[in-house]
């Protein structure tokens, strides 16, 4: 638990003034194109929120420490000054806008799969948005505000491959998967005749793919279909999804007040155009621009 440093609760009153600044200088942002993503400068401050809050903490401290993918094409992606960019990306900052952090005050530490919930707990990270499912098992060692995108779990083999059409046909088949993902578990569980080969990153699959060590790759379709964008000619995806995944933000424990403000803003975000916007500077180059989910606040 991180040391709750000193604000003030703000009345409801000031609640609503501060949301409504905050979306009016939204919808009248930089809209020059240099920009890759849908955030404005920070206008929030530690008063804006109550006493001894974590969104408090972080406004006081001016930084906010982000866990992420760094091999997800349109998801999180390093690029080439370092720095990680994709949809989830665009997502954090938005939340790090409305508690007055500015984009170069938050420090993106790379996750994977299997160290989330470890990384959050033992507060290397303030948040995590890694196209991270929400699902029970993973509630009873983290919280999650959202859902904020809706994937589903799906198959990319290589392009000239007809013999795997979806996931009825991995019996007898390697798979390759990331060990500590629901798609892993779910291959594990669900199609227990698959071999799963498991690896580390979703980009530690592709070359096994390549030289034939393995058969396919699973995981969600928007993760596919980034690789499958980046290696033009060489993978395709097959059959339909057959999961529903709820990306979450995953933060601490037991922190309903933050879990609650992350939803507002996500929320927020829905109406006022700013998600659509990250979504279509980001993962909207190459795909259809879906609807929000509802958020779930559990």
């Amino acid at each position: 638990m991180r040391t709750p440093r000193s604000g003030l609760r703000r009345s409801s009153a000031l609640a609503v003034l501060a949301l409504t600044a905050s979306l009016v200088l939204t919808a009248c942002g930089d809209d020059d194109g240099d920009d890759d993503g849908a955030t404005t400068e920070p206008t929030a401050d530690a008063a804006d929120f109550p006493e001894g809050s974590t969104m408090a903490e972080l406004a006081e401290a001016g930084e906010i420490t982000v866990g992420t993918k760094f091999d997800q094409p349109l998801f999180g992606l390093v690029g080439p000054d370092g720095t990680p960019v994709g949809f989830d990306v665009e997502i954090a900052k938005i939340i790090a806008t409305e508690l007055g952090i500015s984009e170069d005050n938050i420090t993106w530490t790379e996750t994977v799969s299997a160290n989330r919930e470890p990384f959050i707990q033992d507060g290397q990270v303030d948040i995590v948005v890694a196209t991270y499912t929400i699902n029970d098992e993973r509630k009873q060692l983290v919280d999650f505000a959202g859902p904020y995108f809706e994937a589903g779990q799906t198959i990319m083999v290589l392009e000239s491959n007809s013999d795997i059409n979806g996931p009825d046909d991995l019996a007898g088949r390697r798979v390759c998967s990331v060990e500590g993902s629901t798609p892993a578990e779910n291959i594990r569980t669900e199609y227990p005749e698959a071999e799963l080969f498991p690896t580390g990153a979703y980009s530690d699959c592709l070359e096994p793919l390549r030289n034939g060590q393995v058969d396919a790759v699973t995981t969600d379709n928007v993760i596919l279909s980034g690789f499958v964008d980046q290696n033009p000619g060489e993978f395709k995806l097959v059959g339909e999804t057959f999961t529903e995944e709820p990306y979450g933000i995953g933060l601490e424990l037991g922190d309903t007040e933050f879990r609650n403000w992350i939803n507002d803003v996500l929320e927020a975000a829905y109406e006022d155009g700013r998600w659509e916007q990250a979504w279509e500077d980001t993962a909207g180059a190459v795909l259809d621009t879906p609807e929000p989910p509802a958020v779930d606040r559990y």
